[in-house]
């Protein structure tokens, strides 16, 4: 479905990633590991049309996107989720939620999508009325993915959901990722150093300064005693 080969990417005169080579197939849970700051959400700003300076290949069912823009790509089903969130503070939830429909590929399924993400976070239901600004961490990250939902995509690039969250949280943002996957979305999910995430992956990456160091499936990640220690944290 997504293949990323010798994908080189810059800002300014910094080289943060550096000939990496990547695949997702359709219907997968890909997660790619490593320290912070190594380059794994250059990876899927580079992928989503986000970063100005890139060289290398980076294909979506078997077409060339690497000179999409933002909007283009969404149209085509791909969509960013940031760990920064990005919501607008002072409009509510369900109106964050409909700005996430804006594409042309997503308006015609406002309605369903929405009813789709209500079921999927409950507690946005709840909350449909209430600002963005005042919701708790996990909420938001809750509104940040349900919007992301909104714009009808088959591909999410997932920038550390679980960031700031406590145990619980992480638990719940998981396993409705996983729930998003069975119902046919298919994910590349960043994360750092969190036990349960090889439990949801069909395969993991591990980039290390900017270079992929690791491939292989959860068992195999899971007996590496080097990404045990540093990076799965048993």
């Amino acid at each position: 479905m997504l293949n990323v080969r010798k994908l080189n990417a810059y800002y300014g005169e910094s080289h943060v990633l550096k000939d990496v080579s990547i695949d997702v197939n359709q219907g997968e849970v890909v997660v790619m590991l490593g320290p912070n700051g190594h380059g794994k959400s250059t990876l899927l700003k580079s992928i989503c049309g986000l970063v100005d300076k890139t060289e290398g290949k980076i294909t979506y069912q078997n077409r060339d996107i690497n000179d999409m823009v933002t909007e283009k790509l969404v149209d085509l089903g791909i969509i960013y989720i940031s760990e920064n969130r990005e919501l607008f503070p002072h409009m509510t939830v369900l109106e964050n939620l409909k700005l996430g429909a804006y594409s042309k590929n997503a308006r015609p399924h406002e309605k369903k999508n929405l009813e789709r993400v209500f079921a999927l976070f409950p507690r946005l239901v709840e909350r449909q009325k209430q600002t963005a600004s005042t919701m708790s961490g996990g909420e938001a990250r809750m509104l940040a993915v349900a919007r992301g939902l909104m714009s009808n995509p088959d591909f999410l690039c997932i920038d550390e959901p679980s960031l700031g969250l406590q145990p619980s949280l992480r638990h719940e943002i998981f396993s409705t990722i996983k729930r998003i996957n069975e119902q046919g979305k298919t994910v590349l999910l960043v994360e750092q150093n969190i036990p349960q995430i090889a439990e949801l992956a069909d395969r993991i990456y591990v980039m290390e300064e900017g270079r992929i160091s690791f491939e292989g499936n959860k068992d195999e990640a899971l007996s590496n005693e080097h990404l045990k220690e540093i990076f799965l944290g048993m």
